[in-house]
C-alpha cells in the first residue's frame, strides 16, 4: 500500500453546480469548469506527479473526471486506491494475495497508476473510449490495457481474475447494461472473486424529482438519459435494496459503506463476492 497522503479528494464546491444548471447554460459551465480546473492544476503539472509517471492531457482527465485539474485528478485517484484497499482489509483481503486485478472502465489509468506496486500481481485495464486506452498503452507498461464496447463481452477468458474494479462505472449505464455487464464480470471473475464498484445513491437523490426517488426507495433503479448510456449525461442511481436484489443474483454483499468512495465524493460503495 502507498504511505502517500492525497489530503482531500473532494471535488471544489464550484464544480458540483453544473450537474442542475439549465442544459442552455451547460456548455458554459463546462467551459468555465475547465479553465478554472486548468488554472488550479497548472503548479503541480508544472512540477510533475509525485509518482514519478506521465500525467495525460488535460482533455483526457476532463473526460474521466469532470476537470483538468492535474492535482485532483492525481490526489483523487490515490484516495480511490486506499480507500480500496482499507475497504479489502476490512473484510481480511490483502490486495496483494491476488494474482490478477481488473480495472473495469479505467479510462486514462487514474486509479491503476496507484497499483504499480504491486509486481506479483498481473494488472489489466479496459475501457470502451479508445483514446484513454491508446494514453495508457503507450504511457504505463507496468499493466495490460485493452479497448471494449458499450455491450459485453470483454476479451478476456472465464475465471480470469481474483478481483474486479468498477468505480463510476455501473454509474452511467442503463438498466439492460447494468444486467448484462453485472454478468459479464462475474463471468471474468474467478470462484469466489470480488467486484468492488461504486454508486449513487441517498448522498445524490437532490437531483431526482419526488417521482424518482420514490422509485429509488422502492428498490428500483433510476436512470437518467439512458440513451446516452456509457457517458456522464447519463446518470444511474442504485439502492442498496436494489444491489441487493438485482446484483444478488450472481453475488453476494460483502460490505457497504454509504458515500465511502473517497475517490469518487460522495459515491457509496460495495464489495460484492461471486457466488
Amino acid at each position: 500500500m502507498s504511505a502517500n497522503k492525497a489530503g482531500s479528494a473532494r471535488k471544489p464546491a464550484w464544480y458540483k453546480y453544473g450537474r442542475r444548471l439549465p442544459a442552455p447554460f451547460k456548455k458554459a459551465y463546462r467551459n468555465y469548469v475547465y479553465f478554472r480546473g486548468y488554472l488550479s492544476g497548472l503548479p503541480f503539472r508544472v512540477k510533475g506527479a509525485p509518482d514519478g509517471q506521465p500525467l495525460p492531457a488535460s482533455e483526457l482527465m476532463f473526460k474521466v473526471a469532470g476537470t483538468p485539474d492535474a492535482k485532483w485528478f492525481w490526489q483523487g485517484g490515490l484516495r480511490a486506491q486506499q480507500s480500496m484497499i482499507s475497504l479489502l482489509e476490512k473484510n481480511s483481503l490483502d490486495i496483494r494475495g491476488f494474482t490478477s486485478i481488473l480495472d473495469f472502465g479505467c479510462g486514462c489509468g487514474r486509479v491503476i497508476r496507484h497499483l504499480a506496486f504491486l509486481e506479483k500481481t498481473e494488472l489489466f485495464g479496459t475501457d470502451y473510449n479508445a483514446d484513454l486506452i491508446d494514453w495508457c498503452q503507450k504511457n504505463f507498461k507496468f499493466a495490460s490495457f485493452a479497448t471494449n464496447q458499450l455491450e459485453p463481452p470483454l476479451s478476456y477468458e472465464d475465471g480470469k481474475f481474483d478481483f474486479v474494479y468498477a468505480l463510476s462505472v455501473f454509474t452511467h449505464l442503463s438498466e439492460e447494461l447494468q444486467i448484462a455487464w453485472r454478468n459479464e464480470v462475474a463471468r471474468v471473475l474467478k470462484p469466489k472473486g470480488y467486484l468492488l464498484m461504486t454508486t449513487h445513491g441517498e448522498y445524490y437523490l437532490s437531483e431526482l424529482s419526488p417521482a424518482e426517488r420514490a422509485r429509488f426507495h422502492s428498490g428500483e433503479l433510476v436512470v437518467k438519459c439512458s440513451v446516452a448510456a456509457g457517458k456522464n449525461y447519463c446518470g444511474a442511481y442504485h439502492s442498496l435494496q436494489y444491489v441487493q436484489e438485482k446484483f444478488g443474483e450472481c453475488f453476494s454483499v460483502v460490505a457497504f459503506e454509504p458515500k465511502g468512495a473517497t475517490g469518487n465524493p460522495f459515491q457509496d460503495v460495495y464489495l460484492l463476492k461471486k457466488k
